[in-house]
């Protein structure tokens, strides 16, 4: 039987399940409750696996870590996002590496909208000062009628146009590959990164944390927002650059943030978007709730007997080559 190797369940959400169950019955299962702290502590765990089953980000799957693998055929991720992974050394290698497309997509799209409505009706700011012994201080923002700049339409941003429809807001998106028949299908306008950065009362980003994202979002990018518009990010952490989103929500560039994702995580005690009253913050949760969790445990337990079964579903393909 292949040898299974699930790294890093920690804080546990595979354990004790039925999907744990399931792969017991696919190869010989070894479950780490802890996470590696290095390099050589994953290779230690992974180095005679045929397969990985990984969990959490901090698992980082680099080019010398696959390649003292050499059993090493299928890295099954339980998420979305593979930035933790060195995807084209895996294609050079041999490995197959899989995801979870949309499993989390109605949560963190509810969790988007959480925060855009606690940025703009000062929900956080608000209970403090009550709490406080303190009342409203100003006012809030009413989003009827406002204009939604969704980055990113794949499952998650497809979610976040519909949430954004439904509370009457106009909506406009960008993404990496836009055409006419997906704008149709969305219902709404695919517009320059430059035109969505102005138009937008609310710029919710849900792109993947891949080369092509990096610090998409970057000082130039947030000079040309309303002062009076906000920012949502549950995608990654990288796909802004902090250190300008921190300067334009000290200097009133923009009104305010709403943060699931940091650049690093858990954020930092003397981080300085833990001062700001203007952020409200999440300590990358959005798809923490139990229906989603189950739901892509299923699907990466499948991805593992598919790509037994030699019919392999799911593939993260290597970005292209220029």
């Amino acid at each position: 039987m292949p040898i299974i190797v699930v790294p890093d369940d920690e804080p546990p959400v595979l354990t004790g399940t039925v999907e744990e169950e399931r792969l017991r019955q696919l190869g010989e299962l070894h479950i780490y409750n802890s996470r590696a702290l290095s390099e050589e502590e994953l290779l230690s765990r992974i180095g005679d696996a045929d397969i990985v089953y990984n969990i959490r980000s901090t698992s980082v799957f680099s080019r010398n870590v696959m390649k003292n693998c050499p059993r090493l055929k299928l890295i099954a991720i339980y998420g979305v996002g593979y930035d933790n992974l060195d995807v084209l050394a895996a294609s050079e290698l041999g490995i197959t590496v899989t995801n979870t497309p949309g499993y989390s997509a109605t949560a963190v799209g509810e969790m988007s909208l959480s925060l855009m409505l606690a940025v703009a009706h000062k929900i956080v700011q608000n209970d403090r000062n009550i709490r406080a012994g303190g009342w409203a201080r100003d006012y809030s923002s009413q989003l009827y009628g406002k204009t939604l700049g969704v980055i990113g339409t794949g499952n998650v941003g497809q979610r976040m146009i519909q949430l954004g429809k439904a509370i009457g807001m106009k909506v406009i998106a960008w993404t990496l590959h836009p055409s006419p028949e997906r704008a149709k299908e969305y219902g709404i306008e695919f517009v320059t990164l430059e035109e969505l950065m102005r138009q937008s009362d609310v710029v919710s980003i849900h792109v993947l944390g891949i080369p092509q994202t990096n610090k998409l979002i970057g000082k130039r990018e947030l000079e040309l927002m309303k002062p009076t518009a906000m920012l949502i990010n549950t995608a990654r952490g990288s796909v802004i650059d902090e250190t300008a989103l921190i300067e334009s929500l000290q200097t009133g560039t923009i009104a305010g943030a709403g943060l699931d994702v940091f650049a690093n995580e858990p954020l930092p005690l003397d981080h300085p978007l833990r001062s700001l009253e203007n952020v409200v913050l999440s300590p990358h949760t959005a798809a923490m709730v139990p229906e989603a969790t189950l739901a892509g445990l299923a699907m990466a337990v499948d991805n593992v007997a598919n790509f037994l079964q030699d019919h392999p579903t799911n593939i993260v393909k290597p970005p292209p080559q220029r």
